[in-house]
């Protein structure tokens, strides 16, 4: 791994991953910044929408990668990253779950993680991307506006996920993509 990885936070309990990393962005924190939490108790979804992480265990974070590339570029990335999160799930746990695009994770329709992707673009050049990640691994405990469209992991297959490797081999995978998106 060259630059996901290297300058990580993690912190027990936070407002949001993607709104510390986007203060650590206005502070100049390195491309390849990470923040995950055990619970946000304003964790960020698409459309203004809360993503909860109610318990410890869940996987919850968010990097900041700079870049100087067109936009155009980008065309797919949160499908592409759905992609890696189901094939992590199928060869490392023998777990099938689905893309419902474009940033939805699910299993029997229910939603078990999703990705938020934002960009601070100037002049149609991209010069931060900055993608938060949750995943339901140990939720079992849903709140009664999303107890009949969200689950986890933990109770559908009764699996336990680590979540600092399940992270780590994510950006293995995913730096690959990003590389060649923003350096060809």
């Amino acid at each position: 791994m060259q630059f996901l990885w290297k300058n990580k936070f993690h912190y027990e309990k936070i407002d949001s991953t993607q709104n510390e990393i986007w203060r650590l962005y206005e502070k100049n924190a390195p491309s390849g910044t990470l923040v995950m939490a055990e619970i946000q108790t304003e964790g960020k979804g698409t459309h203004g929408r809360t993503w909860h992480t109610d318990e410890a265990g869940n996987i919850a974070f968010s990097f900041l990668i700079r870049t100087n590339c067109k936009i155009e570029k980008l065309k797919g990335l949160t499908v592409e990253i759905a992609k890696i999160i189901v094939k992590i799930f199928k060869t490392d746990y023998k777990i099938e779950l689905n893309i419902k695009q474009p940033n939805d994770i699910v299993y029997n329709q229910k939603k078990i993680g999703g990705i938020l992707t934002q960009t601070k673009v100037e002049k149609e050049i991209v010069k931060a991307l900055v993608i938060g990640i949750g995943i339901n691994t140990n939720q079992t405990i849903f709140n009664k506006e999303i107890k009949d469209t969200a689950t986890s992991i933990k109770k559908e297959f009764d699996v336990n996920v680590n979540t600092e490797e399940f992270i780590e081999k994510f950006c293995n995978l995913f730096e690959k993509d990003i590389t060649e998106r923003i350096e060809n």
